[in-house]
């Protein structure tokens, strides 16, 4: 049995509620950023991208704690949030400067990648709002305490676009375990985003802060050596014997360092070209030691940004269904393979296709 505690759906207003950023995310097809003359929306974001699947994939009641800057591209963005299920009631809406000045909100403009171009992100994020929500700005009692969250996920691109922003973090996580909320964590180390805040030192320092507070850690062997310290040898992101082997030599030494994390899970990919990659997942926790989910050999993939998020809802969702670490192990895999078969940062999938894939079935005409 797990050794995670979930408190009862009749006790909580929330099943799942993300904090970070959502940004407009603009896509140019299968074409280029610099040649660009159209682009498709979307929202997106690390965190948010989570709570979206379990509303739209799994049917779970959420909410996302963010801000958006008062104007067009603001309310463009609750939109699509209003759209995806995921309730609008925690947004802190900052009034707009006229120019972006003070305020903003943030854009991601992202290419998909083909055969050996690989995907491109740029992101365009100073000064949003989301960026300046400080601890204070939520009440969290009311939210943990008095409507109640059965799991709360955030993680580590949120935590790096601030001070204000690890702050604000830290008084989630808090406030959620003082609350009996389950607290999930994606270490989703972004070099770009901690190179001029001081790089992963800075990463490092804000991560094991927050770490203490987490249950569920996710992450990739990049994430636990930049964000955490974790250096071990051996460890690689692809599914060989070794890397397997190298990953739970980390998780041994993750687990020794937080004996709070009743879970620590992360994604494996082998990448032969931008469209084609092996794929697979390994979790572990205290009572099932090191699990191993489905091997998919080049998996082909339409567009892999969100994938990472697509596994973490997944096996959010297994977990909190009382699922055992396999199974959830499983969903989460499935999950996110599918979603990399659609465009957009967020999920398409319905669970009736998770739980087909996840149990074996194949890509035939369902009728």
């Amino acid at each position: 049995m797990m050794s995670l505690t979930i408190r009862p759906a009749s006790e909580c207003h929330f099943d799942a509620v993300s904090l970070g950023e959502v940004m407009l995310r603009l896509d140019p097809g299968e074409g280029r950023i610099r040649t660009a003359r159209s682009f498709r929306a979307w929202e997106g974001g690390g965190e948010y991208n989570v709570t979206r699947g379990l509303r739209r994939a799994f049917g779970l009641r959420t909410a996302v704690v963010t801000s958006l800057a008062d104007n067009e591209i603001g309310r463009l963005v609750e939109d699509m949030i209003i759209q995806g299920g995921v309730s609008t009631d925690f947004i802190k809406w900052v009034p707009y400067d006229g120019i972006g000045r003070e305020v903003r909100n943030g854009l991601n403009f992202t290419e998909r990648g083909f055969g050996v171009r690989g995907a491109v992100g740029v992101s365009d994020r100073g000064l949003t709002a989301a960026s300046q929500l400080g601890p204070d700005d939520v009440d969290w009692d009311h939210l943990f305490g008095e409507l109640g969250v059965r799991w709360l996920h955030t993680g580590g691109i949120f935590a790096a676009l601030s001070e204000t922003s690890a702050e604000t973090v830290l008084a989630a996580v808090t406030a959620a375990k003082r609350h009996g909320t389950v607290v999930s964590y994606d270490l989703n180390y972004r070099p770009s985003l901690w190179k001029s805040i001081g790089g992963q030192a800075k990463a490092q320092e804000v991560n094991r802060a927050i770490a203490p507070h987490v249950d569920v850690m996710i992450g990739n062997e990049e994430d636990f050596t930049a964000s955490l310290g974790f250096a071990v040898e051996g460890v690689d992101e692809d599914l060989s014997a070794l890397a397997i082997d190298g990953f739970a030599k980390m998780i041994d030494t993750a687990a020794a360092t937080f004996p709070n994390f009743q879970v620590i899970a992360t994604t494996l990919r082998t990448v032969h070209t931008a469209t084609i990659n092996d794929w697979g997942a390994l979790s572990w926790s205290p009572e099932t030691g090191l699990v191993q989910s489905t091997h998919r050999e080049r998996l082909e993939i339409m567009d892999r940004v969100g994938g990472g998020d697509s596994f973490a809802s997944g096996l959010i969702y297994g977990l909190i269904d009382g699922q055992p670490l396999a199974t959830a192990l499983e969903y989460g895999a499935a999950h996110g393979a599918l979603a990399m078969t659609t465009p957009g940062d967020t999920t398409m999938v319905t669970t009736a296709e998770v739980l087909k894939l996840a149990g074996g079935g194949g890509a035939r005409v369902d009728r």
